[in-house]
């Protein structure tokens, strides 16, 4: 089944471009692609064809798991600063925030992204570090690293990150000084994974929030509200147009990975660089759609 996803792919052309606004994920290859499926038991952990085995830059996708750990350390007091709601606007637009007082839309677009990385640094003294530690034991991967290159491409233009994080501490939303809430919200973009990391390290949220070693990172509404938020928000304001052609709470992210969540049964990882206007990658979304076209697998 994933040769066949895998053959759509290739047999349709794949429009879009590479991101630019981080120079340095510009060099990726238009025609990459990758796929994986790690499923929740003994025997059928991770399967995948293509790219699936190339590291890449998560950027946005790092975000559900940033989401994950705070939930899972403090509760539902996130919800008082970030919303729950579709976008319908740029991941990165200053006048949505400015309009609605400082609340972000949810925790996926950049504004409640650096607000949910905040929170995290303020519980852990080291947000993308904890992340890290997070990511490799749930992947499996102990070399999972920050890409420094990626790193420095994006501070060298982060403008509107920069604008937007002093908006919100303009508002009161954020703990800690801005510079440092920056710097470790884009350590946490430039994290380099596969889509078979990703895939293994999602499964806690096909798994209703038990992780990889059996324990409970988050009880099974926490899991259901991050897939639920996911579903509405993870690809911006396209939202509406994945959930008709996949059908799947998912994440995007401009280097070109689209993580989504089969819950009961798998995680599944998609990469491509190409990406359509409102920068989610082409060809993760046509395999996406092929995939659960094929399985019959969706939340609806």
């Amino acid at each position: 089944m994933l040769d066949e996803v895998q053959r759509a792919v290739r047999a349709t052309a794949v429009p879009g471009k590479v991101a630019t606004s981080i120079p340095a994920l510009a060099g990726a290859d238009p025609e990459g692609f990758g796929f994986a499926v790690a499923g929740l038991h003994r025997g059928e952990e991770v399967q995948g064809v293509g790219d699936w085995e190339v590291p890449f830059s998560v950027q946005s996708v790092s975000k559900v798991f940033t989401l994950a750990l705070v939930l899972a350390a403090d509760g539902d007091a996130l919800w008082r600063l970030v919303g729950k709601e579709p976008s319908g606007s740029p991941f990165n637009s200053l006048a949505q925030l400015e309009r609605e007082g400082g609340i972000p839309r949810n925790p996926f677009v950049n504004a409640g992204a650096l607000i949910v990385t905040d929170r995290l640094q303020t519980l852990t003294g080291d947000a993308s570090g904890a992340l890290r530690a997070f990511l490799r034991t749930e992947s499996g991967n102990p070399a999972l690293d920050f890409d420094p290159r990626i790193s420095r491409s994006e501070h060298q233009h982060a403008h509107r990150n920069a604008a937007l994080a002093n908006l919100l501490a303009d508002y009161g939303r954020l703990d800690n000084p801005v510079p440092l809430v920056l710097d470790q919200y884009i350590r946490q973009c430039s994290l380099a994974m596969s889509c078979r990391d990703l895939a293994l390290a999602a499964r806690f949220l096909a798994h209703h929030g038990v992780c990889a070693d059996g324990s409970r990172l988050l009880t099974r509404s926490e899991a259901k509200r991050i897939n639920a938020v996911m579903l509405i928000g993870g690809t911006y304001d396209a939202a509406g147009e994945f959930a008709h052609r996949v059908g799947l709470p998912a994440k995007s992210g401009i280097g070109g990975g689209i993580l989504a969540v089969v819950p009961g049964r798998c995680a599944v990882c998609a990469w491509g660089p190409a990406l359509d206007g409102h920068g989610n990658s082409v060809a993760a979304i046509t395999a996406l759609d092929h995939f659960t076209t094929y399985t019959g697998w969706s939340v609806f």
